[in-house]
């Protein structure tokens, strides 16, 4: 499987310094990282599991917006978006809510609804594609999947498919036996596409079609349409439902950041390192209570000998 990750603010080695890992919690919020280690572990079995006709891109930042699809999984039977949660804990999928479940088994609404969001960044991959004049033969399939063993959940007819991690391999089964709606070798097309996207009014319609057929066709979207954006969605990522966003809705979510508005604010000014004023101040306090802790276990090992 190939894999293309464009994960931000990691140096070319895949890693992430602690400056790039305070301004990715204060951008992104405070579980930021510790998904990002859950999507490394899922990632890993399916690398494992999954043949080289498959391309995954990790963390795509939708052009124009500040969305991220955290897994576009691209095969010969279609496209899957993939959202990794380390939530863990009993948990029932009905429909578009996810809820949690108490000892005696009542529900109810959980902080983050996990389902909805998943749904929603598959909605804005499919607009995206279709800006980019990428004809599909059915739509993406959005899924969920829990990282975490500890994670016990209830299926009812969930809007997106729910993947416990002990099903992980039923998955990537159920990946390779579907039916091929196109080449192996347009699907490195079709990610080429995504990633490099190319003004709408230079693009050359893209229709998927059979495996035996031709890529390319001279069909496609609206030759009129205009660049991606968030804004044209209906939604946002408050509180991932599926909801259409509020018109006064203004209150960010420390998950996944809102899309950019109509009206775009002034840039913050950048300080030391392209760091805002308050990212500085948090990483100065940081670096405090981390030197206060080394100190105080210098004077205890001093005072021990």
């Amino acid at each position: 499987m190939k894999i293309i990750d464009k994960t931000p603010l990691q140096d070319a080695s895949g890693n992430i310094n602690p400056i790039a890992r305070v301004q990715g919690t204060l951008k992104y919020g405070l579980s930021w990282f510790a998904e990002l280690e859950a999507q490394k572990a899922v990632i890993t079995q399916l690398d494992r599991l999954l043949e080289k006709g498959f391309v995954l891109i990790r963390n795509f930042t939708l052009p124009n917006s500040e969305i991220v699809i955290p897994i576009i999984l691209i095969g010969a039977g279609g496209i899957w978006v993939i959202y990794v949660t380390k939530e863990k804990g009993s948990f029932e999928a009905k429909g578009d809510q996810w809820n949690t479940l108490d000892n005696n088994g009542r529900a109810q609404p959980a902080p983050i609804n996990f389902i909805g969001r998943v749904a929603q960044l598959t909605t804005a991959l499919q607009k995206y594609l279709k800006i980019q004049k990428i004809e599909l033969p059915s739509p993406l399939e959005a899924v969920l999947i829990a990282a975490d063993p500890g994670a016990q959940i209830e299926s009812v007819r969930p809007i997106a498919r729910v993947v416990r991690s002990d099903a992980i391999k039923q998955f990537a089964t159920s990946l390779l036996q579907a039916r091929p709606v196109w080449r192996t070798d347009f699907i490195h097309e079709l990610a080429d596409r995504i990633i490099d996207p190319t003004p709408p009014a230079e693009l050359e319609p893209v229709k998927s079609g059979s495996p035996e057929s031709g890529l390319r066709s001279q069909g496609g979207f609206d030759e009129s349409a205009q660049g991606f954006n968030a804004n044209d969605l209906g939604f946002d990522f408050e509180d991932g439902t599926a909801q259409p966003a509020s018109q006064n809705s203004n209150i960010p979510n420390p998950q996944q950041p809102l899309p950019a508005s109509r009206s775009k604010p002034a840039a913050p000014k950048k300080g030391l390192m392209g760091l805002g004023n308050t990212q500085i101040v948090l990483l100065a306090g940081m670096l405090i209570v981390e030197c206060c802790v080394l100190i105080g276990f210098g004077v205890l090992l001093y005072t021990s000998l």
